[in-house]
């Protein structure tokens, strides 16, 4: 029985599971019926962060465009690019025990591509939620529903993976941002072009 977390719960993942090393984080989402003239397509991404708050590099991006970090412990497994269908609509798989030394959080956010040319925003997703699955047994371990309406909003942090002494635990978090992806790569110091 996973447990449902409510937006600022903090749970151990690693404390009742002592080697746990593989997950996988699952991202799903449904579009509701406002018709904006064009497909929507949401993209997960996760951010390697340093103590500072920032990705060391630009390669600790995680996203369509860059599918595994440099030491390959966290790696983005597609593009679903129309959230059809039940389930996850895209994964983020996780080695907890290559993680490098310097990061000490992974934050997990989803965008809506291209938003303000097609003029979406996530107020018109529905039944968003970030999950965390054991990928060796297939158990759902956490999950965290998207309750709040972001009317303006086109980026979201779900949630993040951080570092406590030995422990893993996570973070729900569930903060909207306007800017789309842009705006996050900004606030957590990766270089756009």
């Amino acid at each position: 029985m996973p447990v449902c977390l409510q937006k600022g719960q903090k749970v151990s993942l690693t404390k009742e599971n002592p080697g746990l090393s593989n997950v996988v984080v699952g991202l799903g989402w449904d579009i509701n019926a406002f018709d904006t003239g064009a497909a929507f397509d949401l993209d997960a991404s996760a951010f390697l962060l340093t103590d500072t708050g920032k990705v060391a590099a630009s390669e600790d991006f995680v996203f369509y465009g860059n599918a595994k970090d440099p030491s390959g412990s966290v790696q983005y497994m597609g593009d679903n690019k129309t959230g059809a269908g039940d389930g996850d609509d895209e994964q983020i798989k996780i080695n907890l025990s290559t993680i490098p030394a310097n990061i000490s959080k992974i934050t997990f956010t989803a965008t809506i591509y291209d938003a303000e040319t097609r003029r979406q925003n996530f107020g018109q997703v529905n039944n968003a939620y970030i999950r965390i699955y054991n990928e060796a047994t297939g158990e759902e371990m956490l999950r965290y529903d998207l309750g709040e309406d972001f009317s303006i909003e086109t980026a979201v942090v779900f949630g993040e993976l951080y570092k406590n002494g030995a422990e893993w635990k996570f973070n729900a978090i569930g903060s909207g941002y306007q800017g789309g992806l842009a705006a996050l790569c900004g606030s957590f110091g990766v270089e756009v072009e």
